[in-house]
């Protein structure tokens, strides 16, 4: 045994401490692990949270976009049948148009017969008069009575004269008898093609209405698919990429076809205003999110023309989706010009027209709120500001 010393218990102090100290850091340790092992547990517990509401998000966009995908095809028919009642509503009311004045003309002919009849009657009836006044003439003595020739010859010429005229006033009334029954007969059948034309004109006007409802119910739906500012965005993007392929595939069409038109180059400020109504320059600013006005919006009343802003032909006449019923067509050189949101088109694909020629009547199909024009140049596919190119 190695003797005591005073240093001894000091020491062993020491090492007491130290090995407190070392279990104390050792506990430190095991809580910061223990601590840090909770933090990376709720960190990933989060994170789990975070991704679940990711995919709950992206699940719910794109049922949005499902549901307004079917809705759109719905929209589709409506504005597409609503198109075609307004077509043939028009080419009625234009029917009407044309009988109205062609009845009216029916008229003052009638008329004018009828006058004619009256003055034909009035000049009979002095014939008969004369004839009836010269009446007392014995023509079977006259011709046996040589003594006075000359008055027997006279009074033969008067009465030739007299039996002429009869004849001719006679024909002449039986004509224009026949004229008249003519004219009823047709002013007959114009009254029967107004009451046929006024009971097509009532029904296309209720299959109007019924369309036009079935298209506001769909907007409803529609605008109450999509909530989300994700699934406006998409549907915007997808709507520019629909636009974008239909331009593409018109451009390839263009460039197989020989065209004649020399572009719009040397038009720049002086082209045709394709609708009257107030100019909205949207081109270029924010749409939604990133995506930019590419044309420009003109305000207008429902049914106005539509012109095309210089001749060229027509590419494409369609219903495009965000769009409506768009026309498109190409002036030569790589230069378009797109009009959207119509009511009806009146052209199709591969007919020429000219400028100031109406192509189109202003609606708000492709889901608009009020009627309007959209409308768009472009030159070798890209967009440019319609605004500096109109006069």
């Amino acid at each position: 045994m190695l003797p005591w010393t005073s240093q001894q218990p000091i020491s062993l102090a020491k090492k007491i401490a130290t090995k407190a100290t070392l279990a104390s850091c050792f506990c430190v340790v095991l809580l910061a692990l223990a601590l840090s092992s909770e933090s990376w547990a709720q960190q990933r517990e989060d994170l789990e949270v975070i991704q679940n509401q990711i995919k709950a998000k992206k699940e719910q966009v794109a049922e949005q976009l499902k549901e307004a995908k079917k809705l759109q095809s719905k929209l589709e028919r409506s504005e597409v049948n609503i198109a075609i009642a307004v077509k043939a509503l028009n080419k009625t009311l234009a029917a009407l148009g044309a009988n109205a004045s062609q009845s009216k003309e029916l008229n003052a002919k009638r008329q004018n017969v009828q006058s004619q009849i009256g003055q034909q009657q009035e000049g009979l009836a002095k014939l008969i008069k004369s004839a009836y006044m010269t009446g007392n003439y014995d023509f079977a003595k006259m011709l046996l009575n040589q003594e006075d020739a000359a008055n027997f010859e006279r009074t033969i010429t008067y009465y030739q004269y007299l039996n002429n005229e009869r004849r001719a006033k006679i024909d002449a009334f039986r004509q224009l008898v026949s004229e008249l029954e003519l004219l009823n007969i047709e002013l007959e059948k114009k009254q029967t093609e107004l009451r046929t034309l006024q009971g097509e004109q009532t029904a296309q006007q209720v299959q109007l209405n019924e369309q036009k409802v079935a298209r506001e119910a769909t907007l409803v739906n529609i605008r109450n698919a999509i909530e989300s500012e994700e699934a406006k965005i998409e549907i915007l993007q997808q709507n520019e990429k629909s636009l974008q392929e239909a331009l593409t595939k018109a451009q390839r069409e263009a460039e197989k076809q020989k065209q004649t038109f020399s572009g719009l180059s040397k038009e720049k400020g002086r082209l045709l205003r394709p609708a009257q109504g107030e100019m909205l320059s949207m081109f270029g600013r924010i749409r939604q999110g990133q995506i930019k006005w590419k044309g420009i919006i003109i305000k207008g009343q429902i049914g106005s023309p539509i012109i095309a802003v210089h001749q060229g032909k027509v590419l494409y006449a369609d219903w495009l989706r965000g769009f409506g019923l768009v026309t498109v067509v190409d002036h030569g050189d790589g230069y378009m010009s797109l009009y959207g949101h119509n009511q009806a088109l009146l052209k199709q694909a591969g007919d020429s027209v000219d400028a100031g020629e109406t192509i189109a009547l202003l609606g708000q199909s492709g889901g608009q709120n009020y009627p309007n024009l959209y409308f768009e140049i472009r030159h070798k596919g890209q967009p440019v500001n319609p605004s500096s190119w109109l006069k």
